[in-house]
């Protein structure tokens, strides 16, 4: 009987039989990456916040000098018509 889990099982069993032995997973190791991903995620989030701040300020910034304005719309009409 020739499944695949078998195959795959004796091609492992026949590599570390030559030598090529694979070393155990290392929990700090996966810690470490998982708090850099982590990390690197919340970074980008970061940058992404802090842009729609500036943009925020810089509207009102625009808005106080008055060098914009907003024309606030008829809400009785659907927009288009």
């Amino acid at each position: 009987m020739s499944t695949t889990a078998h195959k795959v099982a004796t091609h492992a069993a026949a590599a570390t039989a030559r030598g090529r032995r694979r070393r155990p997973p290392s929990v700090l190791r996966e810690i470490v990456y998982g708090m850099s991903l982590g990390l690197f995620a919340g970074y980008l989030w970061k940058l992404h916040h802090w842009s729609n701040q500036r943009r925020t300020r810089e509207f009102y910034s625009l808005l106080d000098q008055g060098k914009i304005t907003v024309v606030a719309g008829d809400d009785d009409e659907p927009p288009g018509h």
